[in-house]
């Protein structure tokens, strides 16, 4: 006689369908347990119950020739489909998943003809019953989501009665209210009824079937092995990988968009791990603990109050005990005291959580992923969920390999490491990080493999990779300094070797001076990890001279877009040579902006940005600087140009206007000299130019500007009640006042 089948009906990482479904288990003591999962990946199954297999963690399966098509199924230690497993590994009892094998998912995405869809038509929208199928059974209860209803009736209950017959009564009557299922879906209901009627043929004892509650109904209904056999025939093979990899509580949640998620995975796993009466009196000790260890005052009082209101609030509202919103409410008036945002400050933590599974040594990982565990131990970077910041010291041997092994995940697209303020810390011998783990960082490893199996040779191979596409200097150096930070010596050489190549048969300037800063960046690393740049300074010298020679001709006859971007470019280009100090190159450079400063055709913007680098670089005096500010603020040039000229040279120079009494006065005759609708029309500009002056900057420049007695008098706070206060004056106040609002 066919062995009985008994079907459970569950939802995915439910703590209480998991602990009703083990109850059942041991009532039905079944001599075969089948899962809703991929079954050619059974043989991974009994790797669950190994004591260093920490949840939440996933399986990850992925063409062997495409991993970038990789997919997860996560377990959380709540989920049943988990602890159906390890019910199965300590009763001695056979497991293994039936829904459909991932080869053919895989090769029906890709075939022309998909052997599971009847023609080449996309799937069909689910219905919304068939998307959401506890939502809708929700909203027949009058709850206003599936979670609640959900939660109330079966999670949070203590004494829900025989829930999986009721939830496959449930779900029949929902199906009846939907069109008939076709596609992948009704291919994997197809498989599951072959491999049920499979193990009743091989059993003589009960067999138990774990699906999701959706299928139940599905799989207990009787159909021909003929028609289910004729769904699944023609389905194509792929060649796939797969192994297990750690997980996080964040990407249970369905907030993190994964389509089987639950609302407080934090929450879910306190309702698992704490029974009866305690789950109350726990979830609000963690409140208030979660509270203290915040900095705020948390009295036993609070606690007491807290419990009584949400036993009361769950007594109003019909549930037989609180759930995790009569307790949120309850603590948000008892322990916060109304503040709403002071429960959002520790509701992540409670609710979500942030615990990172982990990985048995002994299972076999992908080969970036096994290395980066390989690197992580050896580093002593632990992954987590939450973020935290990380100071390196560069000099110390640990610093340096911390550092390497965040720079080479960086190369690979992997940002478990995010540098804080990049642009300072290169070079120097110290970095901070902030770290945060993903669990989407391991699709991103296995998609690298095409590079290499280690996690050098796969950031050495995508660098060298890039290179070759990068068509501009700016790019290829930013590269080169990647390769350099991480130390991958042959795609620093790689690339060396293209941007010489490169640089040789380019003539345009702007892409030369782009190019000078991370080739400085690179330089001044060198400097610092005691690396060989002896190639990299001769090239630096050589497109500095080239890009010096050029300038003078990319100034002229520029629109101001184009000069805005050069002028931005140059004056990096420039911050790259006064850094370095390289007597080749600082000669050409400064004959360079002396020629564009002098130039009548260069764009006055560049013009005034040329002036301004050599006045910074005491290569132009005080009183040149001001024969040629007046010259160029003169009445006989067009207010455009002048003003043009204006902002190259003095945006962001509030400093040198406060100490620089003949510049000062030289700016405030040209702006006490301009009409009042040319005035107002360049306030724009002017508020501008004075922006990046802080408030004690602009006090400083009104002192030097007015007079002390002037400030003092009361005139640059309503300088229009005097009348006989001079435009100049009137005109420098406006300025300022200007940017202070602007």
């Amino acid at each position: 006689m066919p062995a009985d089948v008994h079907f459970f009906g569950i939802r995915h990482h439910g703590p209480g369908s998991a602990r009703r479904l083990l109850a059942a288990l041991d009532a039905a003591q079944p001599s075969e347990v089948l899962i809703e999962g991929p079954a050619d990946l059974t043989d991974l199954m009994p790797m669950l119950a190994q004591t260093d297999m920490v949840p939440p963690i996933a399986l990850l399966a992925y063409p062997t020739d495409a991993p970038e098509q990789a997919s997860f199924w996560p377990f959380a230690v709540f989920s049943p489909e988990y602890q159906a497993t390890l019910w199965a590994v300590a009763h001695g009892v056979p497991a293994r998943f039936i829904d459909l094998p991932v080869s053919w998912r895989l090769a029906a995405k890709d075939a022309t003809e998909d052997p599971i869809l009847e023609d080449d038509a996309p799937p069909p929208e689910p219905d919304p019953i068939q998307r959401d199928p506890i939502g809708a059974l929700a909203q027949a209860a009058g709850y206003q989501d599936g979670e609640s209803w959900w939660q109330h009736v079966i999670e949070e209950n203590p004494d829900p009665g025989p829930i999986f017959a009721a939830v496959s009564d449930a779900m029949g009557a929902l199906r009846q209210e939907v069109p008939k299922v076709e596609g992948v879906e009704a291919a994997r209901e197809a498989h599951m009824r072959l491999e049920i009627a499979k193990a009743r043929k091989a059993n003589e004892g009960p067999v138990a079937v774990v699906c999701g509650a959706w299928h139940d109904p599905a799989l207990r209904e009787k159909h021909l092995a003929k028609d289910d056999r004729a769904l699944l025939k023609g389905a194509p093979k792929r060649k796939i990988a797969a192994t297990w990899t750690p997980w996080t509580a964040p990407r249970l949640a369905t907030g993190s968009g994964y389509g089987a998620g639950v609302s407080a995975p934090g929450w879910n796993k306190h309702l698992w791990e704490t029974s009866g009466a305690d789950q109350t009196t726990r979830w609000v000790t963690r409140i208030a603990r979660a509270l203290r260890d915040a900095g705020h005052v948390t009295s036993t009082a609070s606690i007491i109050e807290t419990e009584r209101l949400s036993v009361s609030l769950a007594a109003l509202r019909g549930k037989p005990k609180p759930g995790f919103e009569e307790l949120r409410e309850a603590a948000i008036a008892c322990l916060c005291f109304g503040n709403t945002l002071l429960w959002r400050t520790i509701s992540d933590d409670l609710l979500i959580g942030s615990e990172v599974g982990r990985i048995p040594d002994n299972v076999p990982l992908a080969p970036l992923l096994e290395d980066l565990q390989r690197q992580q131990k050896k580093a002593r970077l632990k992954p987590e969920a939450l973020e935290r910041e990380l100071a390196l010291d560069l000099r110390s041997d640990a610093g340096l390999f911390r550092s390497t092994l965040l720079h080479r995940l960086s190369a690979l697209d992997v940002p478990w490491g995010r540098l804080d303020d990049p642009g300072r810390s290169r070079g120097t011998f110290r970095e901070r990080w902030r770290l945060k783990w993903e669990p989407t960082y391991a699709v991103a490893l296995v998609e690298n493999l095409a590079y290499g199996p280690t996690l050098e040779q796969a950031a050495s191979g995508r660098l060298e990779a890039n290179m070759a596409d990068s068509p501009r200097l700016g790019d290829l150096s930013d590269l080169v300094f990647q390769a350099m930070t991480a130390q991958l010596p042959v795609a620093a050489k790689r690339g060396s070797d293209l941007l010489e190549d490169r640089a040789a048969q380019t003539s345009d300037a702007e892409e030369m001076l782009a190019a000078l800063a991370p080739l400085a960046d690179v330089l001044r690393y060198g400097k610092a990890r005691a690396t060989d740049t002896a190639q990299m300074e001769t090239l630096f010298d050589r497109i500095a001279i080239r890009a010096a020679l050029a300038l003078p001709y990319a100034a002229r006859d520029l629109d101001e877009g184009a000069a805005s971007t050069l002028r931005a470019t140059l004056r990096a280009a420039d911050q790259a040579v006064r850094l370095l100090d390289s007597a080749t190159v600082i000669g050409p450079w400064q004959d360079a902006l002396r020629h564009i400063t002098e130039d009548m055709r260069a764009n006055r913007l560049i013009s005034g940005q040329g002036a301004r680098l050599l006045y910074e670089a005491d290569e132009m005096t005080s009183d040149a600087a001001v024969t040629l500010l007046g010259r160029m603020l003169s009445p006989g040039t067009e207010t455009a140009q002048a003003a043009a000229f204006f902002e190259g040279f003095l945006a962001g120079a509030g400093t040198r206007l406060i100490h620089d009494a003949g510049l000062r006065d030289c700016v405030g005759t040209w702006l006490a000299d301009l009409d009042e609708e040319t005035f107002t029309e360049s306030l724009p500009l002017f508020r501008r130019v004075f922006s990046d002056m802080d408030r004690m900057e602009r006090r400083h420049l009104l002192d030097a500007a007015l007079g002390a007695e002037v400030i003092q008098a009361g005139w640059v706070e309503s300088p229009t009640a005097d009348t006989d206060w001079p435009a100049h004056l009137r005109a420098v106040t406006a300025i300022l006042k200007g940017a202070a609002n602007g």
